[in-house]
């Protein structure tokens, strides 16, 4: 008998491939099943999840440390409410330099951001994306979702009661000017920051304390400094030149009340035309130079001047009220004094606002002022004169070089009484008319000295004496008939 084996095994073979496809088709079927089986589970206990938890917020959800799970969000904003009202005696006390202002956690509903919180938690698992959800809801139900703490408070109700404080800081920058022609600066003004309330620095450090403040138990007190935003000008003075006049370095005043519409009118034309000059590094300036002609040709008036022992009306009276205030401007800015000469008696319009002695007539050409620009950047000299209260300015700009400046208060010896007062016939006044042309001084010798250092160790030294007469006053007594 002849046993065909190929047959065979391809029977077997058909056989075996036939059960394997069987097996794949029942374990793909009952896979399948298992798989919809799991998914109307899963989905079934999804949504009674979500069913039972509808209004409330999820299990595992917290703000901070407070669990919210099982809370509606209602409830959850009047839990955080409750504990915002725990504080509202807490007090907030803001400091500045232009006023104090106390303001408390009710003053400006301060505390947690209840209608924000709420709405967060509750919306943990509440998205448009049914996987991030998914995932959400196990993983608060695991682990719990931690919520920051927001924080808030009414930012209108606080500048409100800070506005008075605001007002004072708040300033506008302003811009530099500087403008020449002729070598001398006819508008000049330095630049200067504005400032105004941080209101986001404010707010920021207000909110961080929050979280000691809502948790001290009694309330608390919490004081700090408001803060300043420094607004800075378009135009700066460090733009606007490149002559190194960024600052002020000394400055001089005085005082010229009880003169005569003619010394006024001097004052005045004198400091407006030494206004403005330029001095360059290493120059020596000339109070004589630099005003030139003093008479009635130059625009001068007649007003007292002394001359030959005697006060008497002069072109120009008055002129040394400018040098006098000049004069103390070169102290305040630490410069060298080439030449300085001191009045022949003691004059009372120096002594309005100022010990005796610190004072610098001229007299062109003879008697001159003098001072030595060594700060290495050139030197603006700016006078301002106010005419309402009859008082003199002189401010000199430059660069700050760290020279610091000591002076003693002037030493007052050897005083002496003055004179008996004189009466002098006058031929060309009315008889019964008296008129004084001189004025009662006592006699001194004053003396005060000037220290300027720099990095610790001395650069000038100065000792200023004065030797003043004593002066009698005088009268003219008219003898016209």
């Amino acid at each position: 008998m002849k046993i065909n084996f190929p047959k065979i095994k391809l029977k077997l073979k058909l056989r075996y491939k036939k059960k394997i496809l069987y097996f794949l088709k029942v374990a793909f079927w009952f896979t399948t099943g298992a798989l919809l089986a799991l998914i109307f589970i899963l989905s079934s206990g999804l949504f009674l999840y979500q069913k039972t938890y509808e209004n409330k917020v999820y299990p595992g959800v917290f703000v901070g440390n407070f669990d919210f799970g099982g809370k509606s969000q209602k409830d959850v904003a009047n839990s955080l409410d409750y504990r915002n009202s725990l504080i509202k005696s807490s007090k907030f006390t803001l400091v500045s330099d232009y006023g104090i202002a106390t303001v408390s956690a009710k003053d400006i509903n301060f505390g947690y951001n209840s209608s924000l919180l709420a709405s967060q938690a509750y919306m943990i698992g509440r998205s448009d994306n049914f996987i991030t959800n998914l995932s959400l809801m196990i993983q608060s139900y695991l682990g719990g979702i931690y919520l920051s703490p927001s924080y808030a408070y009414s930012q209108s109700q606080l500048l409100n009661i800070l506005q008075p404080i605001s007002q004072a800081i708040e300033k506008k920058p302003i811009d530099a000017l500087f403008n020449t022609t002729n070598n001398k600066v006819t508008a000049f003004r330095l630049s200067e920051n504005g400032q105004t309330v941080d209101n986001q620095a404010l707010n920021d450090k207000l909110l961080s304390y929050a979280p000691s403040v809502l948790s001290s138990r009694p309330p608390q007190t919490v004081s700090f400094p408001i803060p300043i935003r420094i607004i800075e000008p378009n135009i700066s003075t460090e733009k606007i030149n490149k002559l190194g006049i960024k600052e002020l370095i000394g400055t001089g005043n005085s005082l010229f009340f009880h003169s005569i519409p003619g010394r006024v009118f001097n004052v005045n034309l004198a400091a407006k035309r030494l206004n403005g000059i330029l001095v360059a590094p290493g120059e020596t300036f000339s109070f004589d130079q630099a005003l030139g002609d003093i008479s009635a040709f130059s625009g001068y008036k007649q007003a007292y001047i002394i001359q030959n022992g005697r006060t008497i009306l002069g072109d120009g009276g008055g002129v040394c009220q400018v040098s006098t205030t000049l004069f103390r401007a070169i102290l305040d800015a630490g410069l060298p004094v080439i030449e300085r000469h001191a009045h022949a008696y003691r004059v009372g319009y120096y002594e309005q606002d100022s010990p005796p002695g610190i004072d610098a007539t001229v007299y062109s050409p003879t008697v001159d002022l003098k001072f030595k620009n060594d700060t290495g950047n050139w030197i603006l000299i700016q006078s301002t004169v106010d005419l309402n209260n009859l008082s003199l300015n002189f401010s000199l700009y430059g660069t700050k070089d760290g020279r610091e400046v000591s002076m003693t208060t002037p030493v007052v010896t050897n005083q002496t009484p003055p004179p008996p007062d004189l009466y002098q016939d006058d031929p060309t006044l009315s008889i019964g008319v008296v008129q004084q042309t001189d004025f009662a001084a006592s006699g001194a010798d004053v003396y005060f000295t000037r220290t300027v250092t720099k990095d610790g160790k001395v650069i000038l030294y100065d000792k200023f004496v004065s030797n003043f007469q004593p002066w009698q006053a005088i009268y003219l007594r008219g003898t016209k008939q």
